[in-house]
Parts: C-alpha cells; sequence; structure tokens
C-alpha cells in the first residue's frame, strides 16, 4: 500500500499523511494517532531517508555549547543542564531529533562543519562564549541558527537571552541598598554575557574589584581562597553565575567569614540548587521557561523561511539570605 493509499482511507491528502507519521505538529494529535493506527493495520512502513531527501529535512535540531573560553566545563553544570532540558523537552515535543554537542572550537570552521553536515535542520547554540565572531560569519549565510546570549547594535546572528547589564545593575543596587562599598565580581569577565554582568554592576559603583578565574567549581574555588588568604576580603561578591556564588560560599565559610555579616554574596541564574545552599542564595534569576520557548519558536519561524527577530527575557531579582 501507497501513502497515496492511506491518504485516501483516511480523508486526508497525501502530505497530511507524511506529515502526521513524522509526528510533525501542523497535524493534530487526533488525526496523528487516527493515520498511525491505519498505517499499523495495513504495514504502511514509510521510507524514513527516502521522505526526509524528498522533503528536504532531516527532522534532526543541533543543540551545541561552544566552549572556547571554558573548556573544563561540561554539559553537567546545573544552568546549562536545565537550559538543554528545557530546549529538548521542547523540540521532542514538536517532533525533532536532538543531536546534542560540546564544542571545543578547534579552527573557526566548527560552526561552518555543523551547519553544513546534512545532519540538521537547524542550530541551536546555548552561549556565546570568545566565538562570537565565527557565529556572526556563519549567521551571514546561515539562517536557521538561533543563539542563548548577548545582542548588540548592528548583528547578524539572532539572540535570545537575559538583560545581563540590567542584571548586573539589578546586583548592584541590591548591594549598595545594603551599604556594601567594596563589591567583587567574581568569573571571567571576557565572555559577552559576563562582560556585561559586570558593566551592570560598574553602572551602581565604579570601586569594583575583579577576580578572573576559570568557570569550574573548583576552579572558582581554588582562586577565591587565595584572594581571601592574600588580604582583607571584600564586603560583597556578585558572582557571575550562581555556580560561582556557591563555590564562593564554600570558601568565604572555610576561611570563618560570616555571610553575609562579613561578605554579601549574589548569583546570577537562579539555579535550583540556588535555594538550598547554606545560607541559601540571592541571586539574578534568567526565565528559562520563556525563553527556551522563544528560542524553539524563533528558530522553527527561520527553518520555515519567515523573518524573526532576537529577543531580550528581562531578569529578576530574587532575594535570600546571602544578600
Amino acid at each position: 500500500m501507497k501513502l497515496a493509499d492511506l491518504a485516501a482511507m483516511a480523508g486526508v491528502s497525501t502530505a497530511t499523511v507524511s506529515r502526521a507519521l513524522s509526528g510533525h505538529p501542523s497535524v493534530s494529535k487526533t488525526t496523528q494517532e487516527r493515520i498511525r493506527a491505519l498505517a499499523r493495520e495495513h504495514g504502511v512502513r514509510p521510507n524514513q531517508l527516502a521522505r526526509n531527501l524528498r522533503l528536504r529535512s532531516t527532522g534532526a535540531i543541533a543543540l551545541a555549547m561552544p566552549l572556547g573560553h571554558a573548556r573544563t566545563q561540561h554539559l553537567t553544570d546545573p544552568f546549562f543542564l536545565a537550559l538543554l532540558g528545557f530546549l529538548a523537552d521542547l523540540l521532542v515535543d514538536r517532533g525533532y531529533d536532538i543531536l546534542l554537542s560540546r564544542v571545543l572550537p578547534d579552527s573557526d570552521e566548527w560552526l561552518d562543519r555543523l551547519v553544513d553536515s546534512g545532519r540538521v535542520d537547524g542550530v541551536l547554540l546555548v552561549g556565546q562564549s570568545d566565538q562570537y565572531d565565527t557565529i556572526e560569519r556563519v549567521a551571514g549565510r546561515y539562517a536557521p541558527l538561533v543563539v542563548w546570549g548577548v545582542n548588540r547594535p548592528g548583528q547578524r546572528h539572532l539572540t535570545i537571552g537575559s538583560d545581563n547589564r540590567l542584571g548586573g545593575r539589578m546586583a548592584g543596587e541590591h548591594l549598595t541598598g545594603l551599604g556594601r562599598r567594596r563589591a567583587m565580581f567574581l568569573g571571567d569577565p571576557a565572555p559577552p554575557e559576563f562582560a556585561d554582568r559586570l558593566a551592570g554592576l560598574r553602572d551602581v559603583t565604579e570601586a569594583v574589584e575583579v577576580l578572573p578565574c576559570a568557570m569550574d567549581p573548583d576552579g572558582v574555588y581554588d582562586t577565591v581562597r587565595a584572594r581571601l588568604s592574600a588580604g582583607a576580603p571584600p564586603d560583597a561578591i556578585f558572582a557571575a553565575s550562581d555556580v560561582a556564588a556557591m563555590s564562593a560560599l564554600r570558601a568565604l565559610t572555610e576561611a570563618g567569614l560570616d555571610v553575609p555579616g562579613d561578605v554579601a554574596v549574589v548569583g546570577y541564574d537562579d539555579v535550583p540548587l540556588a535555594a538550598h545552599t547554606s545560607p541559601p542564595l540571592t541571586t539574578i534569576r534568567q526565565d528559562l521557561v520563556a525563553g527556551t520557548a522563544l528560542m524553539v519558536e524563533t528558530l522553527l519561524r527561520r527553518i520555515a523561511g519567515e523573518a524573526a527577530e532576537s529577543a531580550i527575557v528581562p531578569p529578576q531579582l530574587i532575594v535570600r539570605a546571602s544578600a
């Protein structure tokens, strides 16, 4: 039996049958189930590869995390894990398979290889790292590319992300409101998102000590411990991420310093663990539910050849006991 025969039995077009059997979201769940039942009953097994070639579709989306600046970070980082989880659920619900990749760029061609592989219909990048120029170049020729990150004036590639500068400013205003005057920014200031968070803190106070460090937990802990042994501590720490803030809490506690009495600590992201640290972590929340939904919707519009724009997700100050 051909798809055309199945379509006649179901009272729909052949294209609808093809989309239903592939789980395409344009076909209702009820219709999909009815057509699949008919297909099973009559032994219809459409050739998936032939269908993909005919539709010029792979049915897959790449989820990639470029780590040019932080090669020691892993997909198990709580923030990345949460964001990737939301994206994966949304894509599976839309009928897509997922190609997951943690990229350690070895040349400027890593993104070209991904988009030209013929294995995916589009690409979602989690973060820009130090690969902004590469992403910008590829976006000039490859439309179905959406990035979680910052947006710069005149930028080609589409981004969805937190207003990082506003988030940094919110953290700074909260700390100065607590009477803190010797703030320290903890983290790598190079990546665009972290740079904007630092800039927001400096919008509020110019007296900011910057403590660069590798963004893995052990690297942050070792850096903070060395800094505390070298001189008087700051009275406030704004960490570039919650993971960095948690490592700072550990180092401060081991040094005999009280949080928030001696040092107030604010993180960024509001990962689930942030509410369960000791003390619970004050942080800047990124709305990943809204942000990931925007990423997927924006990518699907670009895959369909439709216009789409970047979007900014407002951050929110979450006050807990650490500051």
